[in-house]
This record gives structure tokens, sequence and C-alpha cells, in this order.
């Protein structure tokens, strides 16, 4: 009802699938009721929609409609075009959700509505490898709270202060995000990427707008924003203080990096202190983040490196596709049900056998060759380490923003080239945007200054000065990149490439990018997997049981 639409089951406690709705809408942070991905779980669980029990939804629609009401009251008549477009949206579609799920489903099942934030604090804790843990979750906002803050202790979660709208973190890089010239609540991450290039000139400025107290609570001075009001996240005050809005696609000067690199110094220091002082009253020192803001991953490296923080979880689906889980494993718990899942893998999503594929490659007119795995295995090390970009299909799609080895594209990290030639050709984005290395965990010391486990690529570590230019396609400006640890246990076959691109190289570690187009989802199907070949720059496609490739390409 908002964007990054999913859905979750939950089974006897345990997560049996998870998907975004855009994986099989193909409509990026999809908005619309996820049909599709309910009915993709039920069907892979083997259920109907007789078969269960409740429905739980992430938010609580008419405690939203509330704040939503008064602060358009708040600041009338400023905000009349904005409530003229919102009202007959929430009248006809993000009010009446029990309404809707009961008529989609086709029965009365009971339907719980989940306090938003608690949604994300139960993704965060409930799945977590924590017994006993602090939680911080920070978002946009939900009905009123932007950032909460608590404990969890077994199935218990106790949130025990916040912050509320408009005063918010995730609304205000959202704001920069918009006058940077990106798209709020997807551009966000090109945010973080460009913060890497430039220096915090612009820091005590943005001081002036944003308070950020002690206690990592933050109050923003609304004379520079019109998000609470308007249809745009900033105004002329703002625009004086900081320059002109980039326009989408210009080019991207000094001025747009300092205030990148301000924005995500801000960001850090005030987090920094959130943590701090939740860790001052628990004494704890595992903590689990949850909230679109808890994908920043530079931000949640500094949390290891600058507060009292021994071990992080990270769910991948951090933002509100992740509340969906968090909701249903929330409901689960409330009900009394044991907490018995933990989340040691992000691969829930739906899988395709080899008939299917071979199917799709036969109709497209693919050349492509069936190999045994290990041979599979060999033949995409051989084709990366020559300098190929390789599409890899493999299992069950991942659940979260990130491509973890399953719908991925791969490439040789070596070269510093390959980063602005999958950005160009491949990609089709800015060219100073980010690639993941994907590294053995048993590997992770010998390229890392201070490993930390990172199975959803959530961390920006430091790579060892000595060690950068060995994998210089994916090191930041800043010399970190964001690891993306591989188990052995927890995915053989990638871990297996990871080792077989070793033997060939002497760098078991391969750059790591989600298998999608520029303004596309990452793939779902094999027909998406092959829709995306032909029209991006790869030059072959490990797909199930096959390497493939468009007939013209064909290398004999």
């Amino acid at each position: 009802m908002y964007h990054d639409s999913a859905a979750c089951l939950v089974r006897d406690g345990l997560v049996a699938a998870a998907a975004e709705e855009e994986r099989f809408s193909r409509l990026r942070h999809c908005l619309d009721f996820p049909s599709r991905a309910v009915e993709w779980c039920l069907e892979d669980a083997g259920l109907s929609a007789a078969s269960l029990d409740a429905v739980a939804f992430y938010e609580k629609p008419y405690l939203k409609f509330e704040r939503v009401l008064r602060t358009h009251l708040a600041v009338w008549p400023r905000s009349w075009k904005s409530f003229r477009r919102f009202l007959p949206i929430w009248l006809k579609h993000k009010l009446p959700v029990a309404q809707t799920v009961r008529a989609r489903l086709g029965r009365d099942v009971p339907v719980s509505f989940v306090d938003h934030h608690a949604a994300h604090a139960a993704s965060a804790f409930l799945p977590s490898p924590f017994e006993r843990a602090m939680i911080v979750t920070i978002d946009g906002t939900g009905e009123w709270s932007t950032l909460c803050r608590g404990t969890g202790e077994g199935s218990r979660l106790s949130l025990t202060d916040e912050v509320r709208f408009p005063h918010s973190y995730g609304l205000l890089y959202s704001a920069v995000t918009a006058h940077l010239g990106f798209e709020v609540n997807s551009g966000e991450g090109s945010v973080m990427g460009l913060a890497a290039h430039g220096r915090p000139d612009l820091l005590e400025r943005l001081r002036r707008i944003v308070d950020v107290r002690a206690d990592g609570s933050l109050r923003l001075d609304l004379d520079y924003f019109s998000f609470h009001h308007d249809l745009v996240m900033t105004n002329e005050r703002f625009a004086a203080l900081f320059g002109p809005p980039r326009a989408p696609g210009a080019a991207v000067g000094d001025a747009h990096k300092a205030l990148a690199a301000s924005l995500q110094a801000l960001l850090e220091d005030g987090v920094q202190r959130l943590v701090r002082d939740l860790h001052a009253r628990t004494g704890l020192t595992d903590l689990c983040l949850a909230g679109g803001v808890a994908l920043n991953c530079a931000m949640n490296a500094s949390l290891l490196e600058r507060t009292p923080v021994k071990r992080l979880f990270v769910q991948p689906a951090a933002g509100d596709s992740g509340a969906a889980l968090g909701a249903a494993l929330y409901v689960h718990a409330r009900g009394g049900g044991a907490r018995t899942w933990r989340m040691e893998h992000a691969y829930l999503g739906p899988a395709y056998g080899d008939d299917a594929v071979e199917a799709v490659l036969r109709e497209a007119g693919a050349r492509y060759r069936r190999l045994e795995p290990g041979e599979l295995v060999e033949e995409t090390a051989r084709r990366l380490a020559g300098g190929e970009v390789v599409g890899w299909f493999q299992g069950r799609l991942e659940w979260g923003p990130r491509a973890l080895g399953h719908r991925s594209i791969l490439a040789d990290p070596r070269d510093a080239a390959m980063r602005e030639r999958v950005n160009s050709k491949v990609k089709r984005r800015e060219l100073f945007r980010p690639f993941a290395p994907a590294i053995p965990w048993e590997d992770a010391s010998r390229w890392f200054e201070r490993p930390h486990e990172s199975p959803f690529m959530s961390l920006a570590l430091p790579v060892r000065p000595e060690r950068r230019a060995e994998i210089a396609a994916v090191v930041h400006a800043d010399g970190t990149a964001r690891l993306q640890t591989v188990r052995e246990e927890s995915e053989p076959q990638f871990h297996a490439l990871l080792r077989a691109f070793g033997r060939r190289t002497g760098v078991a570690a391969l750059l790591n990018t989600s298998f999608n187009g520029r303004r596309e989802p990452i793939v779902c199907s094999p027909r998406d997997a092959w829709a995306c070949h032909r029209r991006c720059g790869l030059d072959a496609l490990a797909i199930g049981a096959f390497i493939a490739e468009k007939a013209e390409d064909h290398h004999g």
C-alpha cells in the first residue's frame, strides 16, 4: 500500500517463504497489494488461503491516517495540493486493508495490525542469533515513529523510546537524496556511494538545520523542508543554503559530493549516539538494526568501529518489505509461539528446475550447453578469469534488495576498469556507483582489517591497504568495500565458484552486483534472466545447469 510490497509465510514458527511483489510484477518498489507474492508463498508451501490462521499487516492504517490528517491540517492551507491528492487514495485503498485482504484471499481470515516499528523490530531481533540484544529501528516514518529503541529477550520485544514525525533521519536522508537529483526510496544508496567521493565540508551548515542531541534523537528545522505539507521534500530556503537542486542525470559536482559526505557524516554520528546511549542504559553489546536506514552499510560499519557494539545483525530486507517478515513473526510470538527460526541465509524465494530453464532457452533460440555441477562452476570461473561478465542464476531467489549469489551479475574484481565497464555497459548507471566483493568467510581477514561476518552485504568495511589494488574494482574511494561473506554450508555452489576463481587467479573474490538492468527489479524467473541478458552487455548466462549465450555472441 506504500512501497516495497511483499509477503512472507510463517508456518509453525518457521519462515517457509518470502518474496517481494516487484519480482513478479516487474515494477520496481511495487506498491500494489502483493497478490502474486502471496499466491507464490502459499503455492510453494502446498497450502491454500483456507489454511491460514491469521494475516499480519505491517502498519496500523487508522493511526497513520490520523498522523497524515493532523500534519496537513497543521499547515493548512499550504497543504491543500498534497491533501487533495492523498485523501482519495487513503479512502479507497489505504484504510480498508482488512476488507482488501479478505477479498483477495476469498475468506474471512483474522487480520492483525502490527505497529510499523514493532514490525521492523521483530524483523530485526526475532530472526537474529541473539538471545538478548539492543534493538534500533530507523526509517522515514511509520504511523508516528521515525525511530525506536529498546531491547529484545527470548520472544519478547520492549521498545522504550522513540522520535516522532516529522523529525526523521530517514526523511532527512531522502530529502537530500531528492535535492541531489536521485529518486526517493531508491536513490539513497547512490547518495551513500557518492559520499565516499566527497569531504564533509557542509557538515556545520547541515547542523544549523538538524539538531542532533546527545542521545542521538534529532529535530529538523522545518523552515527548510516541505515534505510535511507538499509533494516535494525541500524548499527554496534549503536551496539557498546548499545550492540549487541537481537535475536528474546532470553532472555531479564537488558541491554535490560534499553534501552527500556531510549527510553521511551527520547520520553516522547521530546513530552512534543513539547506540552509545542505549548501551549505557542496558549494558548490552549485541545490536539488531532494521528500517530503511539500516540498509546504509557505511553507517552500520561505523557502529562496530566507534561504539561498544561487538556483534551486529541486519536482516537483508531491512526496509519496508522486511516488515512483512517482522509482522508475521511478531503475531506468531504474541500468540505464544516459540522462537525457533534463525536467519542463516536469505534464499527464501522462488526456484526453477532445469526443465523450466531449458524450455526458456530453447524458445529464445539461445546457444547453450548443459554441464555437470562441477563443470558449470569451472566453466564460469574460466570465463570470469578471462574478463567476461556473467549472469549467475541459481537456486532460490534472495529476500531483500541485494543479490547474494543466486541472482547476481559477476565479474573479475582485479581490474579497476571493470567497475566502469559494468556500470556503463551492463547496469547503465552513474560511474561512481560501487560494487561489492563476495569473499569466502574464511578468507575475510586476509582482505579486511577488522572482518565481521556480513552474509547479507550490510557492512562497508576497510580493506587492508596493501590488498586494495588486488580487488580494485570493488574498493570504494574511501578504501572500504561492501563485503559479502560466503559460508560453504550456507551457499556451497557460490562458495565453490569463488574457490574455483581463486585457483585460476590467486584472488578468491568476485565482483557481485544484482542481476537487473537500469530501473528494473532483480530478475526472478528464467524468462526475466534471459530478457535481461538480451538487453544488458552480459557475455554469458550461467543459469541452472546451463551456460547460455545469445546466438549472435557465440564464441565457438
